[in-house]
């Protein structure tokens, strides 16, 4: 992997992140992932195309002379396409020695959420499984869907997509 880009994170201990979740927007729904996935927020920036990139992955931004794969959410969740404005951000995170960004909506805030306030995701049918969102908590009136971001792609596509050079 190349040079380390600053995690905005890193010096909080594993006690203090393990129950910490960034929660973010699409569309009307509220979704979070675990701090420790995350390395960075950047707001949204120029996204170079990548032929035969899959729809959902929108090219490649630099930051900091690292070139690092965008998946954009809303697309990955087979949501409308939407434009990107002001509060729209990208989520640098750490997927098997790999970064990758992942474009939502805005970012909400970093809340803590206990385990036993976390309800499992309800079953489909018995040929579904979201293997992605892990859980459903409630923050006061909001419901959170809670995501493993490190599920979001599997490794066939996180190797084709950082197979960059």
């Amino acid at each position: 992997m190349q040079h380390i880009i600053n995690n905005e994170f890193e010096n909080l201990s594993e006690d203090t992140l393990r129950n910490k979740f960034l929660t973010f927007f699409i569309e009307n729904q509220l979704f979070g992932i675990s701090i420790s996935d995350v390395v960075q927020i950047v707001g949204i920036q120029e996204i170079t195309e990548v032929p035969e990139f899959p729809e959902y992955a929108k090219g490649v931004i630099n930051l900091r002379g690292i070139i690092i794969p965008i998946i954009d959410v809303r697309l990955r969740l087979k949501k409308e396409e939407a434009p990107y404005n002001e509060r729209t951000c990208i989520i640098v995170t750490n997927i098997n020695e790999s970064y990758i960004g992942f474009i939502v909506d805005s970012v909400n805030e970093v809340t803590e959420i206990y385990e036993e306030n976390i309800s499992v995701t309800p079953k489909m049918s018995a040929d579904y499984v979201n293997t992605y969102i892990t859980g459903i908590a409630k923050i006061e009136s909001k419901i959170v869907l809670i995501m493993d971001i490190k599920k979001m792609l599997n490794e066939k596509e996180i190797e084709f997509i950082t197979n960059i050079e």
